[in-house]
């Protein structure tokens, strides 16, 4: 290894590897059961698969357009219009990305400007402050209050000042398992409106919704709309995480300059995926029976760890369970996910890092997007603790 000479100065000096890398890592030197990282153990529709290698076989290898293949952004419009009712613009307002992370990289860096206040939510995904710190805007938390993860919106209100730029949601929520409902959404229309914010709205989980209310987007709410950017994942409603395909939807004026961001980021997204993922979204129940499947391995998992010593928080949304811990130990939760992935063979996500303040409520992060058995032995090992 070869030494550099210069002495770097980090944008991020207070970012280290993410708690996802560092668990997954764990879990494999450990032979542990992974249940830490959000990725599924089931394979991917072999119908799904096969057009991809259509696509391939029949030459739809190079460059696709910066916005996206017109057939899949045509069908994301025709997508939107039967799940929310509403018109969209395929060529001004859909733009393929290269996963919802870039995505969401594209539209901090198009919109907030140094000094900017950007209004985030905790527990909360820890792409997005790294996000706004690049574009030299400056991270807002505010804490969702327990036991289900709501909006204070008295505090929400107080902490918006002259420098408040952009809120971000995150809907359903992960790690949470919360889910935003009409109401608040009402009530998050009323703000932007009234102190003329931009909205970032991460519905990455859209399909993954138990609320009796179903999925409340932003794309409903027409003072919303006009004023967010919303990011969806294929990666995550389709089990192919590893693709890395999604797609923003914002109006015409906000695309136009998320895909200045997107060109030099990305450019485009791979064709034969793009191209196979048209086809896939003209059948619609490859992803209207997502929250049935999902709901069934939520309550798989809990039913399964009803004779452990864990306390179930409740899930709405996402693939994530929630446990509290403290009928078992007062180890710190990073500590406590440690000490079960070595000494007990199941991996979790220690909930504290998705916090500003790295807030311990003894509670673990569980990812119910497995096989049965592998849920089933997961919860035999949890269920000795």
């Amino acid at each position: 290894m070869i030494p550099s000479p210069h002495i770097v100065k980090s944008k991020l000096p207070n970012v280290g590897t993410t708690i996802f890398t560092v668990m997954s890592a764990m879990a494999a030197e450990h032979n542990a059961i992974n249940l830490s990282q959000g990725y599924p153990d089931f394979p991917v529709s072999a119908q799904l698969i096969d057009l991809v290698r259509h696509y391939m076989m029949n030459g739809h290898n190079q460059y696709a357009p910066m916005p996206g293949v017109p057939a899949l952004r045509n069908q994301i419009a025709n997508k939107l219009k039967n799940s929310l009712d509403c018109d969209f613009d395929a060529d001004g307002e859909v733009t393929v990305v290269a996963g919802a992370t870039e995505g969401l990289y594209a539209t901090l860096t198009a919109f907030v400007h140094m000094g900017d206040e950007v209004i985030i939510f905790d527990p909360a995904y820890d792409l997005y402050a790294p996000a706004v710190q690049l574009s030299g805007g400056i991270p807002v938390h505010l804490e969702l209050e327990l036991p289900d993860f709501t909006i204070n919106w008295e505090q929400l209100e107080s902490m918006i000042s002259t420098r408040t730029r952009l809120i971000v949601i995150n809907n359903p929520n992960n790690p949470a398992g919360s889910v935003l409902t009409q109401e608040d959404l009402l009530k998050l229309s009323e703000l932007v409106v009234q102190h003329d914010l931009m909205l970032f709205s991460d519905e990455v989980y859209e399909h993954m919704v138990y609320h009796p209310q179903g999925h409340q987007s932003i794309l409903k709410f027409p003072e919303l709309r006009a004023r967010g950017v919303a990011v969806f994942s294929f990666g995550k409603t389709f089990h192919a995480t590893g693709w890395k395909v999604g797609y923003c939807v914002a109006p015409e004026a906000l695309t136009k300059e998320l895909r200045r961001i997107h060109q030099f980021v990305a450019f485009s997204v791979n064709t034969p995926v793009q191209m196979a993922l048209a086809d896939f979204l003209m059948e619609p129940e490859h992803y209207r029976s997502l929250s049935t499947f999902f709901k069934e391995k939520r309550d798989l998992f809990l039913g399964l760890m009803k004779k452990s010593r864990f306390e179930p928080l409740p899930c709405n949304g996402t693939y994530f369970q929630l446990m509290k811990y403290h009928n078992i130990s007062d180890l710190p939760d990073t500590e406590m996910a440690s000490w079960m992935t070595k000494e007990h063979g199941v991996a979790s996500i220690p909930t504290s890092v998705f916090y500003k303040r790295k807030t311990d409520r003894k509670i673990l992060r569980f990812c119910f997007a497995k096989n049965p058995e592998t849920l089933t032995q997961a919860a035999e090992k949890l269920c000795k603790i």
